[in-house]
This record gives C-alpha cells, sequence and structure tokens, in this order.
C-alpha cells in the first residue's frame, strides 16, 4: 500500500494496445469487485426488508465465492502483471480517497 501510494501507481502500462483476451481479463477483475461487498451488502438489505435472514447467510458466502472465482478468471486471462498493475492503481485510488475523506472529517470535528 505504501509504494502504491510512494510510487504514484498509474496505469501507464495500458497505454499500449492491449489484447481483447487482457480487456475480458480486466473487466472479469472489476466485474469482481462488484460481486464483492457491494453484492453482498445488497443481499444483507434484501434479507432484513424480506425478513428472510437466509437469504444473506446461504448467498452472502456463495456471492463472495463466486467474486472470487471471477477475480481468478480475470487474473487468467490479463496475466498476472496486468492484475498487479490494476491492482496496484485501485488501491492507491482508494487510499487517496480514504485520507481525503479523513481528513476533511477530522477538519470538521477540530
Amino acid at each position: 500500500m505504501r509504494s502504491a501510494l510512494a510510487e504514484r501507481a498509474d496505469l501507464s502500462a495500458f497505454r499500449e494496445k492491449p489484447t481483447p483476451m487482457i480487456i475480458a481479463g480486466v473487466l472479469a477483475i472489476g466485474l469482481s469487485f462488484l460481486l464483492g461487498w457491494p453484492a453482498i451488502t445488497a443481499l444483507g438489505i434484501v434479507a432484513i426488508k424480506l425478513k428472510q435472514p437466509w437469504i444473506a447467510v446461504i448467498g452472502g458466502p456463495m456471492m463472495y465465492g463466486i467474486s472470487h472465482l471471477v477475480f481468478l478468471l480475470g487474473m487468467y486471462l490479463s496475466g498476472a502483471l496486468y492484475t498487479w498493475i490494476f491492482c496496484r492503481w485501485l488501491v492507491r485510488v482508494t487510499m487517496e480517497w480514504a485520507l481525503i475523506w479523513v481528513s476533511v472529517d477530522g477538519q470538521r470535528d477540530a
């Protein structure tokens, strides 16, 4: 995480024209992030609204497993190098957003 922030990890490796396989892999990696916690959260909300806890109990781990398999498929399709580049960039962007969010909240409290 520190090296991604310090080195300003970016997507410059994607300047070369990627093959369709690499594009499919990166899209699968992105999809896996959407299938992870956001989908599990949605299942939890639906379970609460419908008063059916089994939706979250069964669906949550199942969605997590599916998202992991989709991530592995994306990693296989795009190759380890592009997966590493994409994940480092995503960590940098997420941490910068989180640090800005924390610093803004910290200023409001003061």
